[in-house]
């Protein structure tokens, strides 16, 4: 099921609000695009867009897209993997995809550095296969 909560998570008014503004969204939206669509509902200040950003991430229902300075649900909140976003250039479409192996060797590599990673986010920009179709 997309955009699954875990079981034991219930977020707080604000945290519901983003979360749910993220999930109607077809794109990864910006903290101040949030803040528009949010600010009838009470949400006033960007602190608290990005206060509950952060809140949503670390309950790993949230990722943020860094080279586009956007976030985006999680589409999986059951997965300890790390996440490979494929970023459309044209449409601006974004797949969340996991691989296993591609996880344990970024586990192996950081142990092997003796760095303690806290995140990892792997973004990979092109075209998705239906602008690719059309462009041909």
């Amino acid at each position: 099921m997309k955009n699954k909560l875990r079981s034991e998570q219930v977020l707080t008014r604000n945290q519901s609000l983003v979360f749910e503004a993220l999930r109607k969204g077809k794109h990864p939206v910006g903290a101040y695009e949030l803040l528009d669509q949010l600010r009838e509902h009470g949400l006033k200040a960007p602190l608290q867009i990005y206060r509950t950003l952060d809140q949503l991430i670390e309950l790993k229902i949230v990722h943020r897209l860094e080279s586009l300075n956007a976030w985006t649900p999680c589409c999986d909140a059951e997965h300890d993997s790390t996440p490979v976003f494929a970023i459309c250039n044209d449409c601006g479409i974004v797949t969340e995809c996991f691989d296993e192996n591609l996880s344990s060797n970024i586990q192996k590599i950081s142990k092997r550095s003796g760095f303690v990673a806290d995140r990892s986010i792997i973004e990979i920009h092109g075209r998705c296969d239906q602008c690719e179709t059309s462009q041909g």
